[in-house]
């Protein structure tokens, strides 16, 4: 199904009918489809903020904006959930659900807290459909950068929120996973996507392509997931998005012990940025990253700003642009 067909099937005949007559290549530009009761139709399309009209077309005015309803964002509930709520309450702990295709769908309302730990959400207040968006070969540049031979650098991708780094982590996995013809073999890959946002994966099948050698751990605590890997997977290379708990610090030393390679993302604006952080900084100090790539938003999500030399922390692109 594309990407347009998959999302319709999941909203409310109100919300869905605003949608059907933009092509599709029009919707894939789409980034966020956000409900809140009694508020406007908000979309995120191409890095801009825009308000639907009652009549399916875009616009900045508040006044001609689409209201959504509360009735709206429980039919929605419903269809995404195959009208089984209950089905969902181990996702809800965690305050989003995956839909096939690798949509990921946050959701606010009444937390309910049970002998001290969160049980599920309900009486839903909003929600924010995450369009997933793969790009294949954005990373085909960086790659030859990661790569020392037949092996991976210990790799630490360093970038802001909404820069690209989990769209390019994806893509660093599919292929080192699959190989590059005449630079690279392919070798095997375990990620732990702690938010499923990688693999984007639904009822444990990832819906994006991470490559032929590559076992998933959907939904699974980074620290937890690293060491489970390590004992059943034997992988060549271990990636995680969005280090930097103490507990992720002590997985990645137990990673590396092993010999088996690393790549990861933190959000940060610099390599200096991530230095002042005293959780990562004595992995900086020990010098255990290889390559740092610092990524930005200046050219679009993906804009590779610097890529620099862990060991002597030198920049290895001398003003050259990928």
């Amino acid at each position: 199904m594309k990407t347009k067909e998959v999302i319709l099937s999941f909203l409310s005949s109100r919300i869905k009918s605003l949608f059907y007559h933009i092509p599709e290549e029009e919707f894939e530009k789409i980034y966020e489809i956000r409900l809140r009761v009694n508020k406007p139709l908000i979309l995120l399309k191409e890095g801009q903020y825009y308000f639907v009209r009652s009549d399916g077309y875009l616009t900045k005015k508040l006044e001609q904006a689409f209201i959504v309803f509360q009735k709206d964002i429980i039919d929605t509930a419903q269809l995404m959930s195959d009208y089984s709520m209950y089905a969902l309450e181990q996702e809800l702990k965690n305050g989003y659900i995956t839909l096939q295709g690798g949509h990921r769908v946050g959701i606010t309302g009444k937390v309910v807290i049970e002998k001290g730990v969160i049980k599920t959400i309900k009486y839903f207040g909003a929600m924010n459909i995450r369009i997933s968006h793969q790009i294949i070969d954005c990373a085909r540049e960086l790659f030859p950068h990661i790569i020392n031979g037949e092996n991976i650098n210990h790799t630490l991708i360093i970038s802001p929120p909404g820069c690209g780094k989990t769209t390019m982590l994806r893509d660093l996995i599919r292929l080192v996973s699959d190989g590059v013809e005449n630079l690279f073999s392919g070798i095997t890959v375990g990620v732990v996507d702690e938010r499923s946002e990688i693999g984007g994966c639904y009822q444990g099948i990832p819906q994006n392509n991470v490559g032929i050698k590559t076992d998933v751990l959907d939904g699974c605590p980074k620290a937890e997931g690293m060491r489970m890997l390590l004992r059943s997977m034997s992988p060549r290379v271990i990636a995680v998005d969005e280090i930097g708990k103490m507990e992720d610090i002590f997985a990645i030393e137990d990673v590396m012990n092993a010999g088996v390679k690393l790549i990861c993302t933190v959000h940060g604006s610099s390599l200096a940025d991530i230095q002042r952080k005293p959780v990562l900084s004595e992995l900086i100090n020990k010098k255990i990253f290889e390559r740092f790539v610092v990524l930005s938003n200046r050219k679009g999500p993906g804009t590779v700003e610097d890529i620099i030399d862990g060991i002597n922390l030198n920049s290895l692109m001398k003003g050259r642009e990928l």
